[in-house]
């Protein structure tokens, strides 16, 4: 797919990072008010999903994980359909039986959503090697995190990669928090893509808070893998700051370091360059916060109206 200007312009960059943020602060209210189920949110990430994602063709498949609404918003998910998917309504992506934690849109090349930690590690390689045999022109993108690299499957998935030379671009969201376990307490090297030369695997790391950067390192790391057919590893140096799951009161988290990346908000980076830049103004930043609430209120009207599935469909999709 050849990006129109539409798609990489800095403005659209922040327009789906508010979209982002918007619908997890929705899940988040929903769930306080008891209304949407608890789930894990990626608050803060933003960047990541959405430098990474536009650097994307359409060809191209994506597995991810239990921090995946960024993905699939950045991909062009509906969040109508999203949010009745995680509020187990028929009109969600799989009819409501998947939750927020196992949703697929297969329109999209969003394979799946794991919430076994490091699952998707497992399953790439097969992804990558049926695209190699039948000849499609696609690479898979997995996305996973600092605690999933710390899973033997992650250090299985590179070593088949490398050996068999599958087009993955591996995307490693450090977001420094293993559920409640920071990961200077789990991982014995500063970076997670220091390990991926050990498999001869070419790496990088990236300000996962600066859109704009994610995006260059994105492109670059896809294009290497197209061109190569070889697997890549891109880590983003991002930090999530919510809870690991909701409701979470981060009573374990250093106040002082949650400060301190709270003041490096991916969003308000990139607005406040823009608005520097000239590139936007003030006025314009708010009228697209106020469009992006418009599109989550409708989202929330079209979820809270969608029916739940008919006891028929609880055998449905189910195989013996």
């Amino acid at each position: 797919m050849t990006h129109t200007q539409h798609e990489t312009d800095p403005r659209h960059l922040l327009e789906q990072m508010l979209l982002i943020r918007a619908y997890e602060e929705a899940i988040v209210a929903g769930s306080t008010a008891g209304t949407v189920p608890g789930t894990c949110t990626s608050v803060g990430q933003e960047a990541a999903a959405v430098g990474v994602i536009n650097a994307l063709g359409a060809d191209d498949l994506i597995l991810t994980n239990h921090r995946s609404a960024g993905h699939l918003l950045a991909r062009g998910a509906d969040p109508g359909r999203l949010l009745a998917e995680v509020m187990g309504r028929s009109d969600g992506y799989c009819g409501g039986k998947s939750g927020s934690l196992h949703i697929s849109v297969r329109e999209l090349g969003v394979i799946l959503t794991s919430t076994i930690v490091g699952a998707e590690l497992s399953l790439a390689p097969g992804v990558a090697l049926s695209q190699t045999m039948l000849g499609r022109p696609g690479i898979v993108v997995c996305f996973f995190g600092d605690g999933a690299a710390c899973e033997g499957s992650f250090h299985e998935s590179l070593n088949l990669a490398a050996l068999w030379n599958l087009p993955i671009l591996y995307v490693c969201e450090n977001n420094q928090w293993q559920a409640f376990v920071h990961r200077r307490e789990a991982t014995s090297r500063e970076h997670i893509s220091d390990w991926a030369a050990s498999y001869g695997i070419p790496a990088g790391t990236v300000d996962g808070n600066d859109v704009s950067a994610v995006l260059a390192a994105a492109r670059d790391a896809a294009a290497r893998v197209h061109e190569s057919g070889r697997p890549f590893l891109l880590e983003t140096w991002t930090y999530r700051t919510r809870g690991h799951f909701e409701p979470d009161d981060q009573s374990y988290v250093d106040p002082a370091e949650r400060e301190a990346w709270l003041a490096r908000d991916p969003i308000a980076m990139h607005r406040d360059c823009l608005v520097a830049d000239g590139r936007l103004t003030t006025a314009e930043a708010d009228a697209l916060d106020d469009e992006v609430a418009s599109r989550i209120a409708v989202a929330q009207g079209f979820a809270e109206t969608s029916p739940f599935p008919d006891a028929s469909e609880l055998t449905r999709d189910v195989y013996a």
